[in-house]
This record gives C-alpha cells, sequence and structure tokens, in this order.
C-alpha cells in the first residue's frame, strides 16, 4: 500500500512530519539505495527498502514472524516474571502490536507465528477454519495401535469436553514412542490431555507445522525470520 514518507516515518517514531521533510531534503532517506528527496511523494514499504541514515527500517504494514520457541518462555507478549517470546525477537523486528497467533505451553518446543495482523491470526485459530497445527510428542509408555482410530472419533477429556477428530499416526517405535499429531482446534494442553485419556504422559511436544508451513531446520531454538511470500501464500495471505 502506497504512502506518503512523510507520513510513514512519523507512523514509525522516526521524525514528526516535518522533520521527515528536513530529513529528505538533506539526502538522508533513501528507497532502495537512492536518495529520496521529496517528503510528500508515496512509496510502496511492502517492496520497497527505506532507510534513514543508512539503517532500514522495517515498515511493512504487518510482520509474519517464525520463532522456534524454547522451552521455559511464554506464549504471550508480556509478562513480569517469566520470559516471552516477543523477549527474543530481534530489535530490528520489534515493534508495537506484535503478538503471538496462538499460544504453546511453557514447556512445549517449537514454531510459533508471532504478527500484528488480527484477522489473519483470527482465522489461523478459529476451530471452523480447520487450520492444521502438527505436533511431535514423545510419549512415556509404548505404542497403543488403537490410538488412531480412537484420535480420528474424537477424545472425550476427563472433564467431558469432546476435541474434534484429529489424525495421530506412530513415528518411530519402543519404550518411549514418538507420535505426530495433527489438530485444527487449540484447546488447553489439548494434546497432553487426549493422551492423558489413554493412561500417557508426554515427555515432549513440539510444533513444526502450522497451516502447511514447516519450521525452518535451519532456525535453531529462540531464533526466527521473516515468512517468505511463499509461506504467507500457504496461509492464506496473498
Amino acid at each position: 500500500m502506497l504512502q506518503r514518507m512523510d507520513k510513514l516515518l512519523s507512523g514509525q517514531g522516526v521524525a514528526t512530519r516535518s522533520e521527515a521533510g528536513r530529513l529528505c531534503r538533506q539526502g538522508r532517506v533513501t528507497v532502495d539505495g537512492v536518495p529520496f528527496l521529496n517528503a510528500a511523494q508515496k512509496v510502496d514499504p511492502d517492496t520497497q527498502t527505506i532507510a534513514v541514515d543508512g539503517t532500514p527500517l522495517n515498515c511493512k504494514q504487518n510482520l509474519y514472524i517464525m520463532l522456534h520457541k524454547p522451552q521455559g518462555v511464554l506464549s504471550a507478549s508480556r509478562d513480569p516474571h517469566a520470559p516471552t517470546v516477543l523477549d527474543l525477537l530481534p530489535d530490528h523486528l520489534r515493534r508495537r502490536g506484535l503478538f503471538p497467533a496462538g499460544r504453546l505451553d511453557k514447556d512445549t518446543t517449537g514454531f510459533v507465528l508471532i504478527t500484528d495482523d488480527g484477522p489473519l491470526a483470527h482465522r489461523l485459530l478459529a476451530p471452523k477454519s480447520h487450520v492444521e497445527k502438527r505436533y511431535r510428542a514423545k510419549l512415556d509408555k509404548p505404542w497403543d495401535e488403537r490410538l488412531p482410530a480412537l484420535f480420528a472419533a474424537g477424545v472425550t477429556l476427563e472433564d467431558g469436553d469432546t476435541c474434534a477428530p484429529s489424525k495421530c499416526l506412530l513415528l518411530e517405535d519402543g519404550d518411549n514412542p514418538w507420535a505426530e499429531i495433527t489438530l485444527t482446534e487449540g484447546k488447553y494442553h489439548q494434546i497432553k490431555r487426549m493422551f492423558g485419556v489413554f493412561g500417557y504422559n508426554i515427555l515432549r511436544l513440539h510444533r513444526f507445522s502450522i497451516g502447511g508451513v514447516l519450521l525452518d531446520d535451519a532456525l535453531k531454538e529462540g531464533d526466527c525470520r521473516e515468512l517468505t511470500a511463499k509461506e504467507l501464500a500457504l496461509l492464506g495471505k496473498k
């Protein structure tokens, strides 16, 4: 979306609109590396690189960040007692309005999407949208071959709440097998409670995919990056 440069710089907190005009006239503002001298002209912050004094600004209308959440970090915007996923963002990806689109438990690792796009987050989280979230879970006892059918039928939790039909399959057998679970909803501690109905405890839980977007293998725990255009298309963002 095209925006006047002075309005854009003002909205970013870089300068007032009158100060933005002076910065442009002094040649201190560049667009794609070229001095931008008229603050009243429009630019497209989603496709063009805007910098002030050589420092690029992240002026995109919305941010979409893939974060590899470690254990011990809260999926929250802020908390006075523990680190949150927003605390892990580097300076160039920090700005007002960001929040995690959905939550992972404190001891669960994996893909957290951080954005300031409320409508997209709502669609991804709404059960009626049927957006798949895929997890790997390490179990505390051997595999029960009935589990795939039991999950596919929908699990009634101990408190009487009913979970929608979901996918559960064996990934790695043994005394502590690994299972893959695919959900289209996000109830509180859902996977732990579902397995608990059948007498299992979860030793480790990791989310590796949201809506067909896979967690980047190159991201170490605590690292993040912006989503690519292809990944955004998978989430239904044009």
